[in-house]
């Protein structure tokens, strides 16, 4: 056994505070540190430390800014390893490795990934003749990276690169100009190295050794890793490792995941074989508050994170919902709503009005957002004058009669019809040829005309059929225009009209239904960062809200055609 100890040193530098650490990765390091005299276990370094020192001697790092270097383990790095690989356990009269799984939560851009794939080197080149190793994830790229990066390292050095080959079905070991050559380091060795995803079939009589699943945050439930473990059942001293930042799906793997992880910690649950590594904050508050906290998520801060990444992100995230939720969840693995919050009501208050009749004689973007039979429907028009940096929203509102009936909401329907903002229709649907006549009015009472209608395509037949009857002549102009309601398209302009929203320079006439609609309105983050409008309550509308994106969508995609036209 080695006398030296790499996970003794971390818990004393993290107990006496030189080291900062969040209360979840003490609880563990305190677990560990007292299982090292306990009598269940046996604690040996030797398989730890010459993995640490294989990727020490012979990886070396192929990602800027480090590429072309030897890859130089952090403290904490090699503390994980040592507490992955040096507990040994009685099992069935022989001794084996205590831990089988291991599940690593840490903020982006720390390492995950480069540590992973030399942990992958270190087993496929340390451990046992015919390893056999997956990397998975929830789709193909993302195990590609992973993958990627440990054909990066293999190829580095020359010494492994050798002895070992790669082709489009994976990694293998042995030099393929040695065919005859026998021993662990020759084809006769059949260890391999794979990648898989979610939606490739066929996950269930693999055989594996190792599994490295990463960013399992994405994944909604366990049809990944369930067939993944069940490959390893065969194995005395098979090895799942979960690596992954927090997310936005709800209910997902990992939500399950961390709510049995933290009963571990706690004492409320007994998993001995299961190794937990959570890097995470103790509250949200410390975030904004107390900066040196940051590394309680982000280890590697200073050295593959840059602090003054985090201080701009910081800053931009004080003033912006969506970096506020993505940076949260990804640099400080604090789990986010996919439902959080918008905008603040200081954004959203904003008593000024103007009247149509300024714009008489002008043209506007419409934005439509058509409803299923017992929602709003919503119609805003956007309207911009030359030299002026506000946007002017004029929208109004229908909806079936049927839906006051026993209505959840918590407002009054027939007030916003006599105040004029809302139309009620009757039945038990809107038919959305209303919208275009509506618009037709304003066409006969104020001379405006549409420059494009943007709208979501889901319900608009009958609307475009009479909005092309009424302004297109039958749609050879293109002015109805069909704006998908997906995050790559919405992601632009709803950050738009929020900066907009927060700098006043929106007026959106005081309507109560769209301040309602404002505040109904979340955000839904995919895994790229972009965003789209989601109801933060199923019974809460926020149709004016997405009426008045897709118009700032439409004004994006024919600003230049619309500006033109306004002089």
């Amino acid at each position: 056994m080695s006398m030296s100890s790499y996970l003794v040193e971390y818990h004393e530098k993290c107990k006496s505070g030189e080291i900062i650490v969040g209360r979840e990765l003490m609880a563990m390091l305190d677990i560990l540190i007292a299982d090292i005299k306990n009598q269940l276990y046996v604690f040996d370094t030797t398989e730890a430390h010459k993995r640490i020192t294989f990727i020490e001697s012979e990886c070396k790092h192929s990602i800027s800014p480090f590429a072309g270097k030897p890859f130089l383990l952090e403290l904490w790095q090699k503390a994980l390893m040592e507490a992955l690989y040096s507990f040994y356990v009685e099992i069935e009269g022989e001794q084996r490795r205590r831990f089988t799984e291991l599940l690593l939560v840490i903020g982006r851009k720390n390492g995950k990934s480069s540590w992973c794939s030399a942990l992958a080197l270190a087993e496929f080149f340390c451990g046992n003749a015919g390893t056999n190793i997956m990397c998975a994830s929830n789709d193909y790229e993302q195990a590609g990276i992973l993958f990627d990066e440990i054909s990066n390292m293999r190829e580095e050095s020359r010494k492994l690169e050798k002895v070992s080959r790669k082709n489009i079905k994976g990694i293998f070991m042995g030099n393929p100009k040695q065919k005859k050559k026998k021993g662990k380091f020759s084809r006769q060795n059949k260890a391999k190295i794979k990648k898989l995803s979610s939606r490739t079939g066929g996950k269930e009589g693999r055989n594996l050794d190792v599994v490295i699943a990463d960013e399992t945050h994405e994944m909604k439930d366990d049809g990944l890793i369930m067939p993944l473990k069940q490959s390893m059942s065969s194995k005395k001293e098979p090895l799942m490792i979960e690596i992954t930042t927090e997310g936005f799906t709800q209910d997902g793997h990992l939500d399950k995941t961390m709510v049995e992880a933290r009963q571990v910690l706690k004492g409320e649950a007994e998993r001995p074989r299961w190794l937990i590594w959570l890097y995470t904050q103790d509250s949200e508050t410390e975030i904004w508050q107390d900066r040196t906290s940051w590394v309680k998520a982000n280890p590697n801060l200073g050295v593959s994170k840059e602090w003054s990444y985090l201080d701009g992100l910081i800053a931009e995230a004080k003033t912006n919902s969506s970096t506020r939720a993505f940076a949260l969840a990804k640099d400080f693995n604090l789990k986010q709503s996919n439902a959080a919050a918008w905008l603040q009501q200081t954004d959203i208050i904003n008593i000024e009005t103007f009247d149509l009749k300024d714009f008489s004689g002008g043209f506007y973007i419409s934005g439509n957002d058509f409803a299923e039979t017992i929602d709003l429907c919503a119609s805003t028009i956007l309207l911009k004058r030359p030299n002026d940096r506000k946007t002017y929203l004029h929208t109004r509102y229908w909806i079936p009669e049927s839906k006051l009936e026993n209505s959840p909401d918590d407002v009054d329907y027939r007030a916003w019809e006599r105040s004029g903002h809302l139309t009620i229709v009757g039945g038990n649907a809107v038919e959305t040829s209303l919208i275009a006549e509506w618009q037709f009015e304003l066409l006969k009472e104020y001379d405006l005309k549409p420059c494009k209608s943007g709208y979501d395509n889901r319900f608009a037949k009958d609307y475009t059929n009479r909005f092309n009857e009424i302004f297109d002549e039958n749609g050879k102009n293109k002015v109805a225009i069909n704006i998908p309601q997906e995050s790559k398209v919405l992601n632009n302009p709803m950050r738009t009209l929020e900066a907009d929203m927060r700098d006043k320079l929106v007026n959106y006439d005081n309507n109560p239904v769209c301040f309602w609609c404002y505040s109904n309105t979340g955000i839904k983050i995919d895994k790229l960062g972009r965003i789209m409008p989601t109801k933060m309550h199923p019974t809460k509308r926020i149709d004016g809200t997405a009426s008045k994106i897709i118009a700032y969508a439409t004004l994006e995609w024919h600003r230049s055609e619309y500006m033109d036209l306004i002089g």
